[in-house]
């Protein structure tokens, strides 16, 4: 557990914001976190890097979470029980589950990020969102070091939310994961989104978790671009939940408004059409700006400072408030 100094974090967040770390280590056992607790609490966290965007040098410790494995804590003939330490890249889980015949995450493939987030804001696409395959979640308390064991429930999991977003938000470092995943008698999502024709397309009449799989990346990587090749963290804004009536107000001006229905007086509406809507769909300025096939995402096209970024975010989130009377919630954590 070496402590460097004055490191860049470009390659430790996928929009590949420069910026430094004053400080920086990399964490690869519980127990090395736990120690390094006992002499520093005030920590500045990164895993995976792909929900945050860096807007200045980082003054804390910054401590990079690297801790590895998967462990198979029981099974019956119909479920599999794993632990999934924080540091696993998502998508080689979710592929690793594929070839294992475990069902229940594949619609969440090609997510960027690493395992020990994705309770923080309960990751969901196509239908799907993790809170409904996860039993647990472990981590450390910062202030006390000790182990903390809670249960889906304790979670407190909402649409792209989580207690680990709101009242337990800097209180605790998660260290892994847990899920009940179907060895059998699947339950395939695919009625959500372009994956019935993406199936249709490729003549799948009785999907398998991996076509399913296979269908979501082509689909991903048809719509969004690579972190590896263009400077994004994917989503950048939530799709705004709005009243019936604001819905049917806004639907005379725009006919045809996509929509999903969440209860009789709410409506989720799309973002990413909001924002092609009002004109920002492939704009680009200078280093930075909207992606030409996915309005959602924001993406840094080289040396974009993390300033630029959020000064469009908040450019984009008047525009609708002034044209939908919709405030559009960054899903992104903004580090000021």
């Amino acid at each position: 557990m070496k402590i460097q100094q004055n490191i860049s974090l470009k390659n430790y967040n996928t929009f590949g914001i420069e910026v430094f770390a004053k400080r920086f280590v990399s964490i690869n056992a519980v127990y090395n976190l736990q120690q390094l607790l006992q002499i520093e609490k005030d920590l500045f966290l990164i895993s995976g890097g792909s929900n945050m965007l860096l807007t200045k040098d980082i003054e804390k410790l910054v401590v990079h979470i690297d801790v590895k494995g998967i462990s198979i804590d029981n099974e019956n003939k119909d479920d599999v029980f794993l632990t999934v330490n924080a540091g696993e890249n998502w998508h080689d889980f979710v592929l690793w589950c594929v070839a294992n015949n475990y069902g229940g995450i594949e619609n969440l493939s090609l997510i960027p990020g690493n395992v020990g987030t994705c309770p923080i804001q309960n990751i969901g696409a196509y239908g799907v969102e993790v809170k409904d395959t996860i039993t647990k979640v472990e981590a450390i308390a910062i202030k006390t070091g000790k182990l903390v064991t809670f249960s889906n429930k304790e979670c407190q999991f909402g649409y792209r939310n989580s207690i680990f977003k709101n009242e337990e938000k800097g209180k605790y470092i998660i260290t892994s994961v847990s899920f009940k995943l179907t060895k059998r008698n699947h339950n395939l999502n695919t009625s959500y989104g372009a994956i019935e024709s993406e199936l249709s397309s490729k003549n799948s009449k009785n999907p398998t978790l991996k076509d399913i799989s296979n269908a979501v990346i082509a689909i991903r990587k048809s719509k969004l671009p690579d972190p590896k090749e263009i400077g994004n963290s994917g989503s950048f804004f939530k799709n705004p939940v709005i009243t019936k009536s604001l819905f049917l107000e806004i639907q005379k001006e725009y006919p045809n408004i996509p929509s999903y229905p969440v209860s009789a007086t709410a409506i989720k509406v799309p973002a990413g059409w909001l924002i092609e809507q009002a004109g920002f769909k492939g704009k680009r300025f200078g280093n930075y700006g909207v992606h030409e096939k996915q309005a959602l995402v924001l993406v840094n096209y080289g040396n974009a400072t993390g300033t630029e970024i959020y000064q469009l975010a908040k450019k984009i989130q008047a525009t609708i408030l002034d044209q939908f009377n919709i405030t559009l919630e960054i899903e992104v954590n903004v580090i000021c």
